[in-house]
């Protein structure tokens, strides 16, 4: 399946820091922030982010609108949406495919149990493959409207989530969802599996954060000016120091993904309600 022409503009992405820094822009249209270009192109990465890799691999004409509504019915279906995190893990989806090409290895939404439960663990389970080896890209993400409250409850996770036990079972629980038919199946098979030391793993581990925040710089300009390019960069570069100055898990290779938003909850309710649309087909 070839996957969504690249919607974001990277404004900001520097690989020699550590943490590595994105910094991700969703632009403005006629005066207007992007908000309804963001929700469609989220959703033209909602097939992926739901369907199994055999599902995926089998999608014709046949069956393309059925696997279509599953998928977006698979997101949720309650009308208690404003503190959901699906749309959070989806944009990290997209940013991660995006920008550094990565592969996902499982559907976390497809092990749903029920349509409207959550699904703990990481937020994303993606591979890159770098020339020999295969890096395990394991998600975070805090889709906020706070940066500070975002940067707060993202660590205390990283320190929970990169825990030698909570790191076994969920490798256990992730090694139990690979399809078999998937081209790396084997190799990420072999590297979660029980016998082979975390230091070994560890060397092939990174993991994405992404975080997302109501911006004063978004909110003070109607275009991609050169202002606002100058005002963007700047405010990226101060959250990345509050993200960098904490306690962070040492043992790992973290890239931190920052994506301003002009207001959180009206892109919520927009993605709920394309959401919405595309469930009733």
């Amino acid at each position: 399946m070839q996957k969504p022409t690249d919607f974001f503009e990277v404004r900001v992405h520097d690989l020699s820091l550590a943490p590595g820094l994105t910094g991700l822009c969703v632009g403005y249209e006629l005066g207007e922030w992007r908000y309804d270009g963001l929700v469609d192109h989220l959703m033209e990465w909602m097939p992926e982010f739901c369907l199994t890799y055999e599902e995926i691999a089998n999608l014709d004409s046949g069956n393309m609108i059925s696997l279509m509504r599953e998928a977006f019915r698979k997101l949720y279906t309650s009308g208690k949406f404003k503190n959901r995190g699906e749309f959070g893990e989806l944009m990290l989806h997209a940013a991660v495919r995006q920008v550094f090409g990565s592969l996902p290895a499982i559907s976390k939404i497809y092990y749903k149990s029920a349509a409207n439960n959550t699904v703990k663990g990481f937020d994303a389970v993606h591979v890159v493959p770098n020339g020999q080896d295969l890096e395990l890209w394991l998600g975070e993400v805090k889709f906020y409207k706070d940066i500070n409250g975002a940067i707060r409850d993202v660590v205390a996770e990283l320190e929970d989530h990169t825990n030698k036990d909570y790191l076994r079972d969920e490798f256990l629980l992730i090694k139990g969802k690979i399809d078999s038919n998937w081209p790396h199946a084997q190799e990420l098979g072999r590297l979660l599996d029980p016998n082979v030391s975390l230091d070994d793993v560890f060397r092939q581990v990174v993991i994405p954060v992404l975080l997302t925040y109501e911006s004063s710089a978004v909110d003070s300009f109607t275009s991609c000016s050169d202002e606002y390019k100058a005002a963007f960069e700047e405010e990226i570069a101060s959250n990345y120091e509050k993200f960098a100055g904490r306690s962070l898990p040492e043992n790992v290779v973290i890239q931190l993904f920052l994506v301003p938003l002009k207001n959180k909850k009206e892109l919520i309710t927009k993605l709920d309600e394309k959401l919405k649309t595309w469930q009733a087909l």
